[in-house]
């Protein structure tokens, strides 16, 4: 088995001593109300809860000793346990199975308090490092659709658009100015970029590989671009034919008549866990491409798991080298979900402090120039996620459903979302009710 077909390692992940006390749940936790069921809300067994822990009745606060990872041991016996959870999960059933409202997945707001009575409120840790609020960067218009095998109309492109944009997505790639000898899919930038001129509710950044790239985009009205470099030399000369050093030589240059222009550049570090040819790859190289990415004006820098062979216990030390000389806030990640690691990796970023993260609609993407990389991780994952974490993304979960299913259903399949494909299982069987 190669290195790419094994999942990473996990030796380097921190310690998880660093979590001094965890929060303790009853057996007989609070029930869940209807309209707490979906979206990503914050509930296990029942408990309606915050990233704070915060209840509304007075606690006592647990100073006892710590149990990392391991089921503490509770006031009444299993066979207690047992009896009663199956007793509040048949009154449950009760509650829920004749006034369940599908209207509650669409509009339901994150409750930020615990009605809890019996269970003691305990600051954890675990939690208390994640930001309150993610940017989200879309990136399906432009990683998404370059990938696809089939020409994506133009009006198609900008429908959705323009309805990413009005489902509160903060950043939508919108297309790319590379030659369209080798990104095909993406001829008609200049027309996308007319089309879409008027979206005033989000940013709309292209990706450009070099200067000639960038004057077209600026002719097309672009006020944000994209530059990507690789941290994997082989990678670089596959996907840009030119080496690292090379690719930050004309970086340089488009940041510098960007400047001129007041706009603005993000840089891409791609291959930054690992490569389909050389492997892993070390933290440090990345931390390299990263830091002249940044000290050439790009106001932020994209780490991306191009093949999607990362685990959080590569990830992270892979963000502590970047992080050395990048503040946290200067950095987004970017994660292809090929092994299915993709939210666990989006956490432990979070966990050091990330606030920015890249997604892409109803998983659309790979890579043209990346043999095996499977789709990126799907916004509508990443904001269930976050929406049950109680982190703001200001994104319209539902909104952004129905924008998945519109450029599903145009591409044929069934999205790439597993959050997607549940809501709409579930929006279903509430209408047979």
């Amino acid at each position: 088995m190669s290195s790419l077909e094994e999942p990473l390692g996990f030796d380097k992940l921190p310690s998880m001593n660093t979590i001094d006390r965890i929060q303790r749940f009853s057996a007989g936790a609070c029930r869940p109300r209807e309209d707490d069921m979906g979206m990503g809300n914050c509930w296990i067994e029942g408990r309606s809860c915050s990233t704070s822990n915060s209840c509304n009745e007075d606690y006592e606060e647990h100073t006892g000793e710590t149990f990392p990872w391991r089921k503490h041991a509770r006031d009444v016996s299993e066979g207690e346990a047992s009896n009663r959870r199956a007793s509040s999960l048949s009154k449950n059933q009760v509650k829920f199975g004749h006034v369940f409202d599908s209207r509650h997945l669409l509009d339901h707001q994150y409750s930020s308090k615990c009605n809890d009575r019996g269970i003691r409120g305990i600051t954890n840790k675990f939690l208390r490092g994640i930001p309150k609020f993610v940017k989200i960067v879309e990136v399906g218009p432009r990683d998404g659709l370059q990938n696809e095998k089939n020409v994506v109309p133009t009006s198609v492109k900008v429908e959705l658009i323009w309805r990413l944009a009005s489902s509160g997505l903060p950043v939508v790639e919108a297309t790319s100015f590379v030659s369209p000898k080798w990104v095909p899919q993406l001829a008609d930038a200049k027309d996308v970029m007319k089309a879409v001129c008027d979206v005033e509710d989000a940013r709309l950044p292209v990706l450009t590989p070099n200067l000639k790239g960038f004057k077209a985009a600026v002719a097309a009205g672009a006020k944000e671009v994209v530059v990507f470099a690789s941290a994997s030399e082989s990678f670089s000369k596959s996907n840009i034919n030119c080496s690292i050093e090379e690719s930050l030589v004309r970086y340089r240059a488009v940041c510098h008549a960007a400047k001129k222009l007041s706009v603005r550049v993000r840089g891409y570090v791609s291959c930054a866990v690992g490569c389909p040819v050389e492997g892993a790859i070390p933290p440090s190289k990345v931390a390299y491409v990263a830091k002249e990415l940044y000290n050439m004006g790009c106001f932020e820098i994209s780490l991306a798991d191009t093949i999607g062979v990362g685990t959080p216990g590569t990830v992270v030390p892979m963000l502590e080298a970047v992080m050395a000389f990048i503040p946290a806030e200067k950095l987004a990640v970017h994660f292809h979900d090929t092994y299915g690691q993709s939210l666990p990796n989006i956490l432990v970023s979070l966990q050091l402090g990330i606030s920015t993260v890249d997604s892409s609609i109803a998983g659309l993407g790979g890579c043209p120039y990346a043999k095996g990389a499977s789709g990126n991780v799907a916004t509508e994952d990443v904001v269930y996620l976050l929406n049950g974490l109680g982190v703001k993304t200001n994104v319209d979960l539902g909104k952004l459903r129905l924008a998945g299913d519109f450029i599903s259903e145009h591409l044929g399949r069934q999205s790439g979302s597993k959050t997607a494909v549940a809501l709409s299982r579930v929006t279903a069987d509430a209408s047979k009710i």
